[in-house]
């Protein structure tokens, strides 16, 4: 199979996560880098501003390097992921020149992103999700039939236990508990919540927007930046309990998140997990045997204290998840199952 892949490629990249294990499941792969064309990390405001002017003409040429990249790979299947910027008469292009085309979709809504993303949705041929009710959102947003569910995966390359991690590292990264992930107001509650409720604990919180919290306990543990690839799953690591607290619902999607890449990620890096318990994240792992599981803050604190005073489980539970991640939730398996499923239909 012949793909060609569009996504952002920096290292830790979910989407550049999974382009490798296309290439290691056997698929020959061509990749168009969407940093390469928009640019997005710049935190100064005039350059945003000024992005805001070249940003039409950014678009314009990522699109018009896709269709040479068309032309030139003659890929079987045109691979999105997300695709903030991936215009629908690109993907009228592909399917002309015989290219099945795909959008990976990995959010909880479609319509927090831009216009690019509601106008290509009816276009594409074959839509993964990584949401269980993304399915059901299309379906009655868009009308498409042709969504399924996919979930996250962990990325081998990044997401591994390290042999030595040193006291630099140590010093920086190790803590009782950490959450890293964007800042969101549900988040913000219930860390501050945590952070009352077991006073001393060491409590470390990586991400974005975390300069929002107001809280002068929960402030006290903000880093105060994103961490990103072998940093990511160092911190993991370094981290006694890696809390796994679930985005809410936003504008465009029916639901919060049940799981997020996170889920795979930690027990990936061999990480102890506490996640949020749902219907949909208790799936994936054995509660109590591959992780452990809270509704809510007040189970939350409750769980982080109890395994905090309890290593031997603790332990036990850490191997196992690491086991249980090895076994099914690579991004390699979420390949080879992408690569089945359009080989037979």
């Amino acid at each position: 199979m012949r793909i060609l892949n569009v996504g952002p490629l920096w290292r830790g990249s979910n989407a550049g996560g999974l382009f490798r294990a296309f290439s290691r499941a056997g698929a020959f792969i061509e990749v168009v880098d969407e940093f390469y064309h928009v640019s997005l990390r710049t935190s100064n405001r005039t350059i945003k501003t000024m992005e805001r002017f070249l940003r039409p003409m950014q678009v314009r040429e990522f699109n018009t390097t896709i269709r040479k990249s068309i032309d030139t790979f003659q890929p079987g299947v045109l691979l999105v992921y997300k695709g903030v910027f991936v215009l629908p008469e690109t993907l009228r292009y592909a399917q002309e020149k015989g290219c099945r085309t795909v959008l990976f979709y990995p959010d909880v809504s479609t319509t927090a992103h831009g216009p690019h993303i509601p106008a290509s949705i009816p276009v594409y041929d074959t839509i993964f999700t990584t949401k269980t009710f993304g399915i059901r959102d299309m379906q009655e947003q868009y009308k498409v039939k042709n969504a399924m569910f996919i979930p996250h995966g962990f990325d081998p390359d990044i997401h591994r236990p390290f042999i030595a991690i040193g006291p630099e590292e140590r010093a920086i990264f190790s803590c009782d508990a950490s959450f890293i992930g964007t800042w969101s107001p549900k988040k913000e509650q219930w860390l501050t919540h945590l952070v009352h409720k077991v006073p001393g604990i060491k409590l470390k919180v990586w991400g974005d927007q975390w300069h929002r919290v107001t809280d002068p306990a929960l402030r006290a543990c903000v880093q105060g930046k994103p961490i990103v690839g072998d940093l990511y799953a160092l911190a993991i690591q370094c981290s006694t309990i890696n809390l796994g607290i679930l985005s809410e619902k936003i504008a465009g999607s029916s639901s919060g998140d049940l799981i997020t890449s996170r889920t795979f990620h930690i027990p990936g890096a061999s990480g102890f997990m506490l996640h949020e318990r749902n219907e949909e994240s208790v799936l994936y792992y054995r509660e109590e045997e591959e992780a452990a599981f809270f509704d809510g803050p007040e189970e939350m604190a409750a769980q982080v204290q109890r395994y905090l005073a309890d290593g031997a489980a603790r332990e036990s539970i850490r191997i196992a998840g690491h086991k249980r991640a090895m076994a099914e939730h690579s991004l390699d398996a979420r390949a080879a199952f992408i690569i089945d499923h359009l080989s037979k239909h």
